[in-house]
């Protein structure tokens, strides 16, 4: 049975955008029940806590996105792995039509020695994690909660069930890079509609229940559980443990050291990335209301909602981005970058604007105790996210070749967001303008233009007709 990367097809991008519309749903669907069961406080807090959880995240350093690419050439058949650019296939060297999914092209000695790797990477991660939140985290928490009013037992069992949730999501977060890697990507959706509808249906009857941040912390736990066993499932298969049993692991070592310059470089991109979009919500936290933080964080998590539904095409295709990179194959990367660009476009254009003036609409419909930012505020947010939404996938683009020439950048932009936010916040006393413009300015700047136009470039003007089509 074939074991190179899964064919990904319409289909796939189609259980991408039920995925993801299933997640927006299921999002919507619980969003009244915090808003109209939850005080603004409280709800400031629980976004809050979302941003903790995004940047414990970042401790993945961008190791779980660099396992899943190159996991993406293994199963291209590549032989080994390098810092930089991709070992070209025995067949596009030869010039040959070979199926690449052929069992015996996959180096499954590489392929086990990379598991071992990830592992054990894995486990220090998430001990790390364990440590930061149990001591600084802690910290953070309780003097945001003496400005608290609400109910301080459920606030403080939820902090303790999030240390637990952030753990356990990152000592098995290599599993979404098997399952990214093999190109598994409607299996891989159709675990998340699972998982999250479990998320929903419980938080809701927990919420019913008494519970407040809690239930939503506690829900959280029990999908991730539910979506991690079935992609070991899923993964491992008879076939693949027949596979890579008795098979010689490469040296992890070796692995790891090919892996981790990019792997870290990536990381330092998402730590910029992390501190121009979410040390607003941290540092704000500081200076403002939890009221206001609340209007901020909900427009926020809208404008995130846009986000993961604008790229879904560019996250579906990935692995085959890898492999188009592995076959020297531009002219599919031209096309896939066409149709990812256009989705992305037309969806913060729509949606954008339909968020903008129907949004406080809808929030009065379910009588919710805390609403979106003012039309102005709301509509400067819209543009700047989207411009950073499009930054992001070109550098995804880029990123595939395993490149990773931005990260510097994206330092010297969180940098500025963070030194911006200051200025604004505590020297100007901007208040929640200086949220918004703090992010906007500083990637504006420099990465906003930049990378995309690198992109362009390389697909559009650096290469010549001819190539061979996807």
């Amino acid at each position: 049975m074939a074991q190179g990367v899964e064919h990904i097809g319409k289909e796939d991008v189609a259980w991408s955008y039920a995925a993801t519309f299933f997640w927006v749903g299921s999002g919507l669907i619980l969003f009244p029940f915090i808003l109209n069961k939850m005080p603004a406080e409280t709800v400031g807090i629980w976004n809050i806590f979302q941003t903790i959880t995004v940047m414990v995240a970042i401790l993945d350093f961008g190791f779980q996105p660099s396992f899943a690419r190159n996991l993406s050439y293994i199963f291209s058949g590549v032989k080994s792995l390098r810092k930089e650019g991709v070992a070209a296939l025995e067949n596009a060297r030869n010039g040959k039509e070979k199926d690449i999914e052929d069992k015996s092209v996959v180096d499954y000695g590489l392929l086990q020695g990379t598991l071992v790797a990830m592992q054990w990477l894995f486990r220090i991660i998430s001990l790390t994690a364990f440590l930061l939140l149990a001591t600084a985290g802690t910290a953070y928490f309780l003097y945001i909660l003496g400005k608290y009013s609400g109910d301080r037992t459920d606030a403080i069992a939820g902090w303790i069930l999030l240390i637990i949730l952030n753990c356990y999501d990152l000592y098995t977060l290599y599993y979404d890079a098997l399952l990214k890697g093999k190109g598994y990507v409607r299996r891989s959706q159709q675990i998340m509609i699972l998982s999250q509808a479990v998320y929903v249906l419980l938080a809701i009857g927990l919420i019913y229940a008494g519970l407040g941040l809690s239930a939503i912390v506690a829900s959280r736990i029990v999908s991730i559980v539910i979506r991690r066993t079935l992609s070991r499932r899923i993964f491992f298969t008879r076939e693949m443990r027949e596979a890579l049993r008795g098979v010689e692991a490469h040296d992890s070592k070796e692995i790891m050291h090919a892996i981790y310059p990019n792997a870290v470089k990536i990381g330092l991109t998402q730590l910029g990335s992390l501190a121009v979009n979410k040390s607003a919500m941290l540092i704000g936290a500081a200076f403002l209301t939890l009221e206001e933080v609340a209007s901020y964080g909900i427009t926020l998590q809208l404008l995130e909602i846009l986000c993961n539904c604008s790229t879904v095409p560019y996250r579906a295709f990935s692995p085959k981005l890898a492999q188009c990179r592995a076959k020297k194959d531009m002219a599919g990367l031209r096309h896939y970058y066409i149709i990812c660009e256009a989705i992305l476009l037309g969806i913060w254009i729509i949606g954008g604007s339909a968020s903008v003036l129907f949004g406080d609409y809808a929030l009065r419909l379910i009588n919710s105790q805390t609403f979106f930012l003012p039309t102005a505020m709301f509509a400067v947010m819209v543009g700047f996210h989207m411009l950073e939404d499009n930054q992001v996938m070109a550098s995804g683009f880029i990123m595939s070749d395993n490149r990773i020439p931005f990260f510097i950048t994206s330092l010297l932009s969180g940098a500025a967001t963070v030194l911006l936010l200051w200025l604004f916040l505590d020297v100007l006393g901007w208040g929640v303008w200086g949220m918004i413009l703090a992010p906007g300015i500083a990637q504006l700047a420099y990465q906003d233009w930049k990378w995309p136009g690198v992109i362009l470039k390389e697909l559009f003007v650096g290469h010549k007709q001819g190539e061979t089509n996807v």
